[in-house]
């Protein structure tokens, strides 16, 4: 592809959550900071939110990968799974052994054992539930209730929910209002902010390998970030795109013309220049000029 053009090792903008790539921008940093601080003070319930694309995954693996080995982790990637095919992937991810006949009682009962073993040597469970909006009710009220699990000092199960944004919908319902009041620690992730986009670039350029000048110029650093409004998930896209559209060219950086020909060819990209024109006009109406910028 352009790895050998621009002396790259690797595709540096691949949508893989790797965490050789992990770039702690301001955001990023405050909630790995905020889960690490929540978990070591064993709290029980913990979520983060953030809108699709805004690394909500890469963030969980990162988080996994700073706890050690005082901690048991588990991490339940699809958590649309009723009660007992829940506790069922907890028990698998935990290493408890269990029987395909047992009821739901007795996998809880199973898990309470592991769980006061696990206490017993010293060591806290984290439980990282991805993709968490998509977790039937009944599924978070069986999660509640485990964590109901405790000894005189701490917690024997610590969950964390990553969710997006319709997560806090379903947490609003009245029928989960006991595990909305056990969330003693949240965070929502934001998009990388436009002087953050240079940098987020340089690193993921650096990790793949290239050691040459600007690759990406300032024009196209801005275009980038109105395209991607700042969604790590789009400025991979993009930058990815117009990466290929430079080297089909012969071109040695790439241009602000390279990122609009990319985002022109990305839906998403398209829909997320359209939300910000109609976020501008709206405030421009709203402090008087909007009938300048219609007319």
């Amino acid at each position: 592809m352009y790895r050998q053009h621009f002396g790259l090792q690797e595709l540096p903008f691949g949508l893989t959550p790797d965490t050789s790539y992990a770039y702690t921008c301001a955001t990023h940093q405050e909630a790995l900071n905020t889960l690490v601080v929540a978990v070591k003070n064993g709290e029980g319930f913990i979520k983060i939110t953030g809108e699709v694309g805004t690394g909500k995954t890469l963030l969980c693996r990162s988080f996994l990968s700073k706890l050690d080995s005082s901690f048991v982790t588990a991490y339940i990637p699809n958590p649309y799974l009723q009660p007992r095919a829940l506790l069922l992937a907890l028990a698998e991810e935990l290493h408890v052994d269990i029987s395909k006949d047992d009821d739901q009682h007795q996998l809880v009962k199973r898990l309470t054992h592991a769980l006061l073993d696990f206490a017993a040597a010293g060591q806290s469970v984290v439980i990282c539930l991805d993709e968490a909006q998509a977790m039937p009710v009944e599924s978070l009220e069986a999660l509640r209730l485990l964590t109901n699990l405790e000894t005189e000092k701490r917690k024997l199960l610590q969950v964390v929910l990553f969710g997006q944004p319709e997560l806090d919908v379903k947490l609003a319902q009245e029928s989960v209002r006991q595990l909305r009041q056990r969330i003693t620690f949240q965070y929502c992730l934001t998009p990388i902010k436009r002087e953050e986009v240079e940098h987020y670039l340089a690193h993921r350029l650096r990790v793949a390998g290239y050691r040459g000048n600007r690759l990406f110029d300032k024009a196209a650093v801005r275009a980038l970030h109105s395209a991607s409004g700042g969604i790590p998930r789009l400025l991979n896209i993009v930058a990815h795109k117009a990466l290929l559209l430079a080297f089909g060219a012969g071109a040695s950086d790439v241009t602000a013309r390279h990122v609009r020909a990319a985002a022109s060819d990305t839906p998403a990209a398209r829909q997320m220049r359209w939300e910000w024109l109609g976020y501008v006009v709206l405030v421009a109406s709203a402090s008087g000029v909007g009938w300048i910028m219609l007319h």
